[in-house]
């Protein structure tokens, strides 16, 4: 056996050992999650929740029964927050969720909310129950004559609107002393806003004595309500109904 043979041998006899010692070769160690990392996790989550709330989307509790049957008490709507922020402003025939202009929801009480409705409501997750808000489908824009008589037919610029919307049984105007007749011109910058419950919505017809003279602001609008999110069975989109579309009222 020359030199050469023994140092092979040598070498051979050595890695049997070693294989023997440990067995087979040792692979690479599996990495444990960082614990450490978490509460950074966890804040990363917490702020992208936020940002999404404040300038995408966020869930609305519908408070009443004044958008039915668009819209059941209890219902959770998703509205978009994102669009107003490229100058877009609301339309007629949309359902936008806005923070009370003048005292709207004067004498009613909003239940209040525990610690954990409270959190998930500031980033967004539940709806944020202790927030003065209210929805209403848009009737007229800056610059548009709405007017009603009688029990209706509703006019936008002269012409009568069909709003298979309505709430099965109400009349598209209200024949009272109260408000439900009325003909208005919506100044530049608001909004004429209307339930489609109409015997059952407190909406820009009875707030007319306010200082906006029962006008929204468009920079009170928080946003269009796009999406019926919850309950699943009720699941569907918002669209802008027909009486509202291209061939509509003129400005």
């Amino acid at each position: 056996m020359g030199v050469g043979d023994v140092a092979g041998e040598a070498t051979r006899t050595a890695g049997s050992e070693e294989r023997g010692r440990g067995g087979a070769a040792p692979g690479p160690k599996k990495r444990r999650f960082p614990w450490t990392e978490l509460p950074l996790l966890v804040g990363i989550a917490l702020v992208l929740a936020l940002l999404i709330k404040t300038f995408l989307v966020q869930a609305f509790l519908i408070p009443s029964g004044s958008m039915q049957n668009t819209l059941q008490e209890g219902d959770r709507v998703m509205v978009d927050k994102l669009t107003p922020w490229f100058g877009s402003e609301p339309e007629r025939g949309e359902v936008v969720v806005f923070h009370d202009p003048d005292a709207w929801l004067r004498g009613r009480s909003t239940p209040e909310p525990n610690a954990a409705q409270t959190f998930l409501g500031w980033i967004g997750l539940m709806p944020s129950a202790g927030e003065k808000d209210l929805i209403k489908r848009v009737i007229g824009v800056g610059g548009d004559t709405v007017e009603c008589s009688g029990t209706g037919p509703l006019k936008v610029n002269g012409k009568a609107l069909d709003e298979p919307y309505v709430y099965a049984g109400n009349t598209p105007c209200t024949d009272d002393g109260g408000g439900g007749r009325f003909k208005v011109v919506v100044p530049r910058g608001h909004l004429w806003v209307m339930g489609d419950h109409r015997q059952a919505s407190s909406d820009s017809r009875y707030n007319q004595d306010d200082k906006h003279h029962g006008m929204v602001p468009v920079g009170d609008v928080v946003g269009r309500a796009v999406v019926k999110a919850w309950p699943l069975d009720r699941w569907g989109t918002l669209p802008v109904p027909d009486a509202f579309d291209e061939d509509g009222p003129n400005r």
